[in-house]
C-alpha cells in the first residue's frame, strides 16, 4: 500500500494540474477594442463565426469603428460591422501573440 504523503502530493499535483488547464484553455479568448482588432483574429455573434480579413478604421471623429470580415462557414460572405470604440470583442488569437 502507498505512504500516505504519496498520496497526498498526487492529489496536490491533480488539483494543483486542473488550475492551470482552466486557466489555459487551448484557444484563449481575449476581450479586445475594435481597433485592437488584427487580421486573422476570430469571433463569434449571433450569426455564426467570423474572421477579420481588413483592417480596422473609424468614422464619426473616432467614435465608430469598422472592419471587413468573412463568415468562416462560407468564405464568399464578408461583411462590415460597426461597433462602438469603447466596446470590448470577445475574439480569438490566430498565430503568435503580442504582449
Amino acid at each position: 500500500m502507498p505512504d500516505e504523503t504519496v498520496l497526498r502530493a498526487k492529489a496536490r499535483e491533480v488539483v494543483r494540474t486542473e488550475k492551470l488547464r482552466s486557466r489555459r484553455p487551448d484557444q484563449p479568448t481575449r476581450g479586445v477594442r475594435p481597433m485592437e482588432l488584427q487580421v486573422g483574429d476570430r469571433f463569434l455573434d449571433e450569426t455564426g463565426e467570423w474572421e477579420v480579413v481588413g483592417r480596422p478604421f473609424t468614422t464619426a471623429g473616432g467614435k465608430n469603428a469598422h472592419t471587413r470580415v468573412r463568415k468562416v462557414s462560407q468564405p464568399g460572405l464578408t461583411d462590415l460591422p460597426t461597433w462602438g470604440a469603447h466596446e470590448r470583442i470577445a475574439v480569438k488569437r490566430t498565430g503568435a501573440e503580442g504582449a
